[in-house]
């Protein structure tokens, strides 16, 4: 074989030396997107552990937030039970006075009848007993103490006393008392 000519070793020279430029250039390139990739995968690391830290701290936040929420749930169910046993007392305790209050006005209602009633009884008690000239005198025993009848215990009552307006009222002297069925 013959040995190369000098031009072919200048052009393999250039030739390698191009080849070694661009495996150089290829290398720096490759330790240039090594180093990204890196830095990227560090980022990414570092965003992934960001993100847990704070999917993290969201959960705990949210489990406070229903936990607080469960609390005053509980709380408000408890205050609705207390609320509404305590309707139920005012219910019953409006029913009764719902009744008691019917009462009152039946007995306010009556009242005039029984003011003339108490006004004819007295006026009965003032006249005095009738004394028949042909019967024998009264039993001593029921005349010993008070009878409840008397006019003196009658008129020791200021409970049954009649109010002006009573008095004004004598249209009812034609009433007549008895069972309604």
């Amino acid at each position: 074989m013959s040995s190369p000519s000098p031009v072919q070793i200048r052009e393999a020279n250039a030739h390698l030396a191009a080849l070694h430029r661009r495996v150089a250039e290829l290398e720096q390139r490759l330790e240039a997107a090594e180093k990204t990739v890196r830095e990227q995968a560090e980022s990414l690391i570092r965003k992934d552990e960001q993100l847990r830290a704070a999917t993290q701290e969201i959960t705990e936040a949210k489990d406070r937030e229903i936990s607080y929420l469960h609390e005053k749930l509980c709380q408000s169910e408890e205050t609705i039970q207390k609320f509404q046993h305590t309707v139920k007392e005012k219910d019953a305790l409006i029913g009764q006075l719902q009744h008691r209050c019917q009462l009152l006005d039946n007995i306010c209602k009556s009242r005039p009848l029984l003011d003339k009633m108490l006004s004819h009884m007295a006026e009965a008690e003032r006249m005095g007993p009738v004394v028949d000239l042909g019967e024998t005198p009264i039993n001593s025993s029921l005349t010993d103490g008070e009878s409840s009848c008397s006019p003196n215990r009658v008129s020791n009552h200021k409970d049954f006393s009649l109010s002006e307006d009573d008095m004004d009222d004598q249209e009812l002297d034609g009433v007549v008392f008895g069972t309604t069925v």
